[in-house]
C-alpha cells in the first residue's frame, strides 16, 4: 500500500482552496498565455525601401527618399483555439539629396505563416507626410483583431516589411 502517512492524507482530502491560492494560480498561469504568441520579425530585405529618380538606381545623389522600419510589436490573445493577434510598425521616411516630396506612401505588407504556408496577407499604403522644412516623418501602423485557428504544436510566424512589388 501506499506507505504515506494517513494523517496526511487526511489534511490533504480535507483542505479547501482559499480565495488568495486561487488569485495566485490564476496569475501564474497567464505567461502560459503570452508563450502562444506568435513572433514577429521583420522580412529581410523589407526593412528598408529606397526612391530613385530618372532611373538612377544606386546613385547616393539621385535619392528622392528612403523608408526605414524601426520596429514592430504584436501582442495576442488566445482563447478557444484561436490567437487574436494586434500587430503593429514604426518607422520614418527620409528626403534624399534630389527629395522634393511633400507626401510619399509608404507599401507596408503585414503576413502571417503557419508552417510555412501564409494564412494571411495584406498590403497597406501609408501615407506619410513630410512638412518643409522637415527632411524626414514618422509613421505608424496598427492591424487589429486578425484571428488565427490555433492547433498547437504548429510554427506561426508573423511577418512585416516594406513591399514595394507592384
Amino acid at each position: 500500500m501506499g506507505g504515506g502517512s494517513s494523517s496526511a492524507n487526511a489534511n490533504l482530502q480535507n483542505a479547501a482552496a482559499t480565495p488568495q491560492s486561487v488569485a495566485q494560480a490564476q496569475t501564474n498561469a497567464l505567461p502560459i498565455i503570452a508563450t502562444e504568441c506568435p513572433p514577429i520579425k521583420i522580412r529581410l530585405g523589407g526593412e528598408a525601401m529606397y526612391y530613385y529618380g530618372n532611373g538612377r538606381t544606386g546613385d547616393p545623389k539621385a535619392l528622392q527618399y528612403q523608408g526605414a522600419i524601426d520596429e514592430a510589436t504584436r501582442n495576442c490573445v488566445v482563447s478557444n483555439g484561436q490567437i487574436t493577434v494586434n500587430m503593429g510598425v514604426s518607422g520614418r521616411v527620409l528626403l534624399g539629396p534630389a527629395g522634393r516630396q511633400t507626401s510619399v506612401n509608404a507599401p507596408i505588407r503585414f503576413a502571417v505563416e503557419r508552417d510555412g504556408q501564409a494564412i494571411f496577407s495584406e498590403k497597406y499604403s501609408l501615407p506619410v507626410a513630410i512638412t518643409p522644412p522637415a527632411q524626414m516623418s514618422e509613421f505608424v501602423k496598427v492591424v487589429e483583431n486578425v484571428t488565427i485557428p490555433y492547433l498547437g504544436g504548429e510554427s506561426i510566424t508573423i511577418w512585416v516589411g516594406f513591399d514595394t512589388r507592384g
